[in-house]
């Protein structure tokens, strides 16, 4: 009985990691995505702040999806390696041309997904990975041709990752011109949003607020992965492009943008 749960549970979430239109996902989202369907808690109304505890076991997932054998859109994890530009164009001036913005993202896997789903190109913006650090000398000189540049952080919801930001000039060169703007998660927006939570390690975030601050003190993180691909795409496209959403009343995006805050949208 344990196995047939454990199965039906996994298609489900296949089908939803990767809707609508064949997304790229990882392996974590899709553990995640599993533990929506065994906890549906992300039915809940967002003004019931709530992150449930991740009930699933990591050895249940693992052995489902062995079972279960290839999965379409799963991605293979790739170790991080130097990311050198202008192996892959002939134009002799690329590093002339200014580029207003950049993501760095905590995740390997997360930026491998957002690269795999097309996030350069849609939004015009470079991913990286802290673990791709330091950034290739020609990108930085594109952030400083552009003049105000914006380096985007993406990062957990925990002590590690809301200290990232702040950590970010001492990983790479980044030009005094440019800013650094965190743009998730945060506790405050795991909430709303129902996001399972792991242990993680207990400590003190200065960006958290007194009510985020007791929440990391109990030794809990959410991982940007427990976002869902779909929403996860369109909210970081949304931001680094600065795409406004039609108000819903709850959220002022600009307002949250500066904040330091990613409105992530429901569906």
């Amino acid at each position: 009985m344990r196995r047939l749960l454990a199965d039906r549970l996994l298609r489900g979430a296949i089908r939803r990691a990767g809707a609508p239109g064949r997304l790229r996902f990882t392996e974590r989202q899709l553990f995640y995505e599993m533990c929506r369907g065994l906890l549906p808690a992300h039915r809940l109304p967002r003004r019931i702040g709530y992150s449930p505890p991740t009930l699933l076991s990591p050895e249940v997932f693992r052995d489902a999806v062995h079972r279960h054998g290839p999965i379409d859109g799963l991605l293979t994890p790739l170790a991080a390696a130097p990311r050198p530009l202008g192996r892959h164009t002939p134009e002799p001036d690329l590093f002339d041309y200014g580029l207003p913005r950049l993501l760095v993202c905590q995740s390997h896997a997360v930026a491998e997904m957002l690269r795999a789903n097309g996030i350069p190109m849609e939004s015009a913006c470079p991913v990286l990975s802290a673990a791709e650090l330091p950034a290739d000398p020609g990108l930085t000189r594109m952030l400083r041709q552009a003049g105000t540049a914006t380096v985007y952080v993406l990062h957990d919801a925990g002590v590690a990752g809301l200290a990232l930001p702040g950590e970010l000039p001492r990983l790479t060169d980044i030009p005094d011109t440019a800013r650094v703007v965190p743009i998730g998660l945060r506790p405050a927006q795991v909430w709303p949003l129902h996001l399972p939570h792991q242990p993680g390690p207990a400590g003190y975030a200065a960006a958290a607020d007194p009510k985020e601050q007791a929440w990391l003190r109990r030794g809990r993180t959410v991982e940007v992965e427990a976002v869902p691909p779909a929403v996860l795409l369109r909210s970081v496209h949304r931001l680094v492009r600065g795409v406004a959403r039609p108000s819903t009343g709850l959220v002022d995006l600009q307002r949250a943008r500066h904040a330091g805050f990613l409105t992530w949208p429901t569906g």
